[in-house]
């Protein structure tokens, strides 16, 4: 029993997601099953949480370990993914039977989801990589068309569906030539056969250009986003906000174990010899883009979902000092992705309350004088997008400051990225405060439709929840970061 503890937030999840699979099939009644779907996530997080803190990290079987680490790295994630989805099904609970259209299989598509993004974050064989990829991705694809009535829908869900199947291809490609050049699937064993020089260079260079590829699309980096902004606005919000917390997650996990794990020799990942200036021409590229597409937006939703591809070239930014400052790097990183994941969770489930059925927030305009009107519904609307912003003392500020410091110290060109995340950083301010100066500062047209908030329990906690994370993360950071420097510590010695 004690060789299954590792994994015990993974079989808490299949055994949640199989037993609201027959309650959903043998009882009319689903009225509670995003409180049981919340609350067997928020288990997850607690029983992988209580491992993370007290640094007793269980042995595992050998069968398990060849293909799923059971290390703190695996359990960090674990964390966040099981937290963001936890905070996804809250505000479907509230949503979708506010909107008319809450059936049961949509937090079974939410279990099986997260649970695949788990195994995707602790994957340490390629193998298991590609099978967690799909397990999420399914689920994902799914999810995005779950509103089967929206054209929006149904074209986001196909345009995800068909160049994620591109991705992945390239992906189990880059895959293939990667065993062949090392005739090995785990990861420590591709490291090994790479740090010795015994690989052929040509296949290697080759196989990491297509896994930094595929990988690149989930995390939603240019220029392979394209599916984001139309997936996410054709989504159902709370599918939005799951897919930019939990599965941006499980791939910048992924992303560590790759590159900092398999290509993490010195040469591998040298500024002028490795993957390291790719990741910088990435994340130039994705802070730029991201928040220049955000600025011409009128919908509120899809200039979350352009913020949310700037945010991957912050967590890029992370990446590209590891060189440098490999366990500061990676453990900004972490404490990166955490807090976006409450500040997302904070602003889309803000987006959400603010409105209800016939009456929902969608563009800027929709959200005029909301803040007078509706001042308690507003104002966790205003800590959201305000630590997506940087600004202290939120969980989103000291988020950008440990990347950017990881990426100062690592010098050189570093120190220009960081300056260039800055100024990125500044050019969203505009979008982020336009919802504060609409919410408190404008007031609607005559005829112009206004937003209602709606009336849920389980939307209001869960920004309840986020927003006490957001401001305690930011208040007391260093109890998380020391959670994430201990995460990274262990993956990196």
């Amino acid at each position: 029993m004690s060789a299954l503890m590792g994994v015990s937030p993974l079989l808490l999840l299949v055994g949640a997601g199989l037993a609201i699979m027959l309650v959903d099939a043998f009882s009319t009644e689903r009225s509670e099953l995003a409180l049981v779907t919340a609350a067997s996530l928020f288990a997850g997080a607690a029983l992988a949480g209580s491992m993370l803190v007290s640094g007793d990290v269980p042995a595992a079987h050998e069968l398990v370990t060849r293909y799923l680490a059971v290390d703190r790295l695996g359990l960090f994630f674990d964390v966040v993914i099981c937290v963001g989805a936890g905070l996804s099904a809250l505000l479907a609970g509230g949503y979708l039977r506010e909107h008319g259209f809450e059936r049961g299989e949509f937090y079974v598509l939410i279990i099986f989801t997260a649970f695949g993004a788990m195994v995707l974050a602790r994957a340490v064989d390629l193998l298991s990589i590609f099978l967690g990829l799909e397990t999420m991705s399914l689920g994902a694809y799914a999810l995005v068309a779950y509103r089967r009535t929206s054209a929006r829908a149904v074209e986001g869900a196909v345009k995800y569906f068909l160049l994620g199947s591109f991705a992945a291809a390239i992906l189990l490609f880059g895959s293939a030539l990667l065993y062949g050049a090392t005739r090995h699937t785990d990861l420590a064993g591709i490291r090994e056969v790479v740090a010795a020089g015994d690989a052929d260079p040509i296949l290697v260079v080759l196989a990491l250009v297509m896994l930094i590829v595929g990988l690149a699309f989930k995390v939603g980096a240019v220029p392979f986003h394209m599916w984001v902004p139309d997936s996410y606005e054709g989504a159902a919000t709370p599918v939005t906000t799951f897919m930019s917390v939990a599965v941006k997650a499980a791939a910048v996990a992924v992303l560590v174990r790759v590159l900092v794990g398999a290509f993490g020799a010195p040469a591998s990942m040298g500024l002028y010899t490795g993957w390291t200036p790719v990741i910088v021409l990435l994340a130039i590229a994705t802070m730029v883009y991201g928040n220049l597409a955000a600025l011409a937006q009128s919908s509120v939703k899809r200039m979350l979902a352009y913020s949310s591809i700037a945010h991957a070239g912050y967590i890029l930014v992370g990446f590209a000092a590891a060189h440098e400052v490999g366990s500061f790097a990676v453990s900004s990183v972490l404490f990166y992705i955490a807090a976006y994941t409450v500040s997302n969770v904070l602003a889309f489930g803000s987006l959400i309350l603010m409105g209800s059925k016939g009456k929902e927030a969608v563009s800027y305009d929709d959200l005029a004088g909301a803040g007078r009107r509706h001042p308690l519904a507003a104002f966790p609307f205003a800590i959201g997008v305000l630590s997506l912003l940087g600004m202290p003392p939120t969980a989103g500020f000291f988020g950008k400051y440990y990347v950017f410091s990881a990426a100062v110290q690592a010098g050189g060109p570093m120190i220009w990225l960081a300056v260039l995340g800055v100024l990125a950083s500044a050019v969203g301010a505009y979008y982020y405060l336009k919802v504060i100066v609409y919410l408190y500062m404008r007031e609607p047209e005559e005829g112009q439709p206004i937003a209602v908030p709606m009336q849920s329990i389980y939307v209001t906690a869960a920004l309840v929840l986020a927003g006490y994370y957001v401001v305690k993360m930011g208040v007391t950071p260093g109890r998380y970061l020391d959670w994430a420097v201990s995460a990274a510590s262990s993956f990196m010695s």
